[in-house]
């Protein structure tokens, strides 16, 4: 069956799911909304401007322009019930509901959920005033804390402290930065070990566990410096045993995904979990209801079933007769490029260089995220600029090799990461002694 897709979303995820689905032989055409340079340069793709809160005007449009398939990108418009309008009027949606969206939306929520079908995670407590969350980590003897805006905050809610005064302090950062989304504040105890992603496909019953990625989610090398939305990610990720993911595959995914059909809001999409490899196994950070930004850049690339078969299967509820391969012998490293102020404030418009060079190298994507076009000009127009993917055999030399890469894309204030994989690399070049 032919197919036109819809894809909802400007950044890197989406121009990696685009590409994704532009390489499916049943998929006609990719609408992108809103888009960014890379999506509007892809394959069989082409940008529409949609009011993406006016849920009848998308559906209109999908109509009109004969749908088959619509992908949410990011988090806020499942939130809203962008799905659940969508399904109403008799399109089909790779994303959950906004009952489903739940999980990420509402933290707080989301850890009773956890409690109530047992999914390991740390100890917390939730808070609405800024004085109870006080008092009461003023009297835990926690060795950290992990302090967490319960909404939606783009990735950047969450303050880790190592004392009980930092801890207090960031209660307040929280409450005063993020709007109604920081009004409830949730408090954790500091979970101590490696952090990695682990996503999977799902149609509401059956979950299609994919490769272990690890995310790197602070601005400097050696995770110096600022939280960011990523500075970028690899796959897979080796510091996993068999054994953990095992065990996230059944008491976390797989929990997950019966508890929310038993409490009637059955999931459907990607269900993201991440995740705390402690000395007392695999725990739940926080999970996400869609592809993770970078995770998506550097699991799509090792994909080697059909992504348009896979999503339509999680929609029609049928994902348990397909099969979900990915590559067993190759590594995937992403290396993001930002914008020199990035997380904070940072200029737009600085012309970007290098691109098509590197693009032009075997094994290599440019994944646009914060980028447009100004007449012939590729220029920056966020913080996370692009990022830089290479698929290669050996995790080292593929990590080296993107971070290489990532130098020769050049414009005003650009930085990156050169660390990117470090720790796993450590880990394969022992095991390879």
């Amino acid at each position: 069956m032919s197919g036109v897709v819809l894809v909802v979303g400007s950044g890197g995820r989406e121009h990696a799911l685009t590409l994704a689905l532009a390489s499916c032989p049943a998929v006609t055409s990719v609408l992108v909304t809103p888009g960014n340079a890379g999506t509007l340069a892809a394959p069989k793709a082409s940008h529409i401007t949609l009011p993406l809160k006016d849920h009848q005007a998308v559906a209109a449009a999908c109509v009109e322009h004969g749908v088959s398939l619509v992908v949410v990108g990011p988090e806020d418009p499942l939130a809203q019930g962008l799905a659940n309008s969508l399904t109403a009027a008799g399109i089909k949606v790779f994303g959950p509901t906004k009952e489903a969206a739940r999980i990420e939306a509402d933290k707080s929520w989301a850890k009773s959920f956890m409690n109530r079908h047992s999914i390991p995670t740390a100890a917390h407590q939730t808070f609405i005033t800024t004085q109870e969350a006080k008092t009461f980590i003023n009297k835990q003897q926690w060795a950290g804390f992990a302090v967490k805006a319960s909404g939606l905050s783009a990735g950047k809610g969450v303050i880790v402290a190592d004392t009980a005064a930092d801890a207090c302090q960031a209660v307040d950062t929280i409450s005063s930065s993020f709007g109604e989304a920081g009004q409830t504040i949730v408090v954790e105890e500091k979970l101590v070990g490696e952090e990695i992603s682990v996503l999977c496909f799902t149609d509401g019953v059956d979950a299609a566990m994919m490769p272990p990625a690890q995310d790197h989610k602070r601005l400097g090398d050696g995770d110096q410096g600022p939280n960011t939305g990523g500075m970028g990610a690899y796959c897979p990720c080796p510091l996993a045993s068999q054994q953990d993911l095992d065990i996230i595959k059944k008491d976390v995914l797989q929990k997950a995904v019966d508890g929310l059909r038993k409490e009637g809001t059955p999931f459907v999409g990607v269900l993201y979990a991440g995740l705390m490899l402690t000395v007392d196994g695999p725990k739940v950070l926080e999970f996400n209801c869609r592809f993770g930004d970078p995770e998506t850049q550097v699991l799509l690339p090792l994909l080697e079933g059909d992504l348009y078969d896979i999503m339509m299967a999680c929609v029609e509820g049928r994902l348990g007769k397909v099969t979900v391969p990915f590559s067993q012998d190759k590594s995937c490293v992403g290396v993001c490029v930002v914008s020199g102020g990035y997380p904070g404030g940072y200029p737009k418009g600085k012309t970007i260089t290098g691109v098509d060079e590197v693009s032009g190298e075997a094994g290599v994507q440019v994944i646009h995220a914060g980028t447009k076009r100004e007449g012939s000009s590729l220029v920056t127009s966020g913080g996370r600029v692009l990022a830089v993917v290479v698929t290669g055999a050996a995790l080292r030399d593929t990590a080296d090799r993107a971070t290489q890469l990532a130098g020769r894309i050049t414009f005003e204030g650009a930085t990156f990461r050169r660390d990117i994989a470090a720790r796993a690399t450590k880990v394969t070049s022992r095991s390879a002694d």
